[in-house]
């Protein structure tokens, strides 16, 4: 368990990076849009090389059998590049990234309470909603420093 958390931990540092990085690109060059498909295209790269190196082609050959609604994923990845690349630097990375948080938090209760896409079914008892409250006044709190 450690080492997931571990790695969360480091994939949680990541986005605020990913999207204070591509939102220079994007102002630099004058094109968030632009600035999302180079992120996508080193991404696609990134990920076809993992890929490689721990085999995963008979994985591919699966796809065409998978529900379609689970692809739906890459639109939701695409939206969040877009408007991060695009809002953060008009509305700054902290604010953006913090409305992102606030966003998973409750759509992850609600994942979770309800089970959906498969999750293991967890509650959202007061206790859990508390925290997650707490949570959130946290972020809050370190926005309004």
């Amino acid at each position: 368990m450690t080492q997931y958390a571990a790695i969360m931990l480091a994939a949680g540092i990541g986005v605020p990076i990913l999207a204070a990085l591509n939102a220079a690109l994007g102002k630099l060059i004058d094109s968030p849009t632009t600035a999302a498909v180079i992120l996508f295209a080193i991404a696609f790269g990134s990920s076809a090389l993992v890929m490689v190196v721990f085999p995963g082609f008979e994985a591919l050959t699966k796809v065409a059998q998978a529900p379609k609604h689970l692809l739906l994923a890459g639109v939701l990845i695409a939206f969040y590049v877009l408007t991060i690349t695009h809002v953060a630097p008009h509305f700054g990375v902290g604010n953006a990234v913090f409305f992102v948080l606030l966003g998973q938090l409750v759509s992850t209760a609600a994942i979770d309470h309800f089970g959906l896409f498969g999750a293991q079914v967890t509650p959202l008892t007061w206790i859990r909603a508390g925290g997650i409250a707490v949570m959130a006044l946290g972020v809050a709190i370190t926005q309004l420093a």
